[in-house]
């Protein structure tokens, strides 16, 4: 059942993706659409290797929100598969193919199949900022408790 805050997701089925299933919740509390490859023949990679998974559709993402390709848990836990730059993201004003970078860091071949689920698609909201530049003499916002402290500042654990 969609929460109160469901957002309508036009879709645009390309032809080499004409019978396979649209992108679906696998469960009811689910965050992401399952996405499904739309190769034409199976596609092997081999331990190392990436490549670009069509997924056969346009997506209409509405204004305010993005689209994110996340990794699919089964994928990297079973086989070392994931989304090589996730979460990627999918723009607004985006209107080509979705396509998914897929790398295999198994040790194993691993092969797409027609329809195989490869990753999710999670919307978000985002807003966009606007800057305004401070003057080094005058920023405050350094006089915090963490002040310029970066990586690992803040402890181990």
């Amino acid at each position: 059942m969609p929460s109160a805050d469901a957002v309508t997701l036009p879709v645009v089925r390309l032809p080499h993706a004409a019978e396979l299933q649209l992108p679906s919740y696998a469960t009811e509390g689910a965050a992401g659409l399952d996405l499904r490859a739309a190769v034409t023949d199976p596609l092997t990679l081999a331990p190392g290797a990436r490549a670009l998974v069509p997924t056969g559709l346009i997506l209409h993402i509405p204004d305010g929100f993005e689209g994110q390709i996340r990794a699919r848990s089964g994928l990297a836990y079973k086989h070392g598969v994931t989304v090589l730059n996730g979460p990627g993201t999918i723009d607004s004003d985006y209107r080509g193919e979705v396509k998914v970078l897929l790398v295999n860091l198994g040790a194993e071949p691993f092969t797409v199949a027609r329809g195989d689920r490869v990753a999710q698609l999670v919307l978000a909201r985002y807003a966009q900022a606007s800057l305004v530049v401070l003057d080094p003499q005058d920023d405050t916002t350094q006089k915090t408790a963490r002040g310029a402290g970066g990586f690992g500042s803040t402890g181990l654990g």
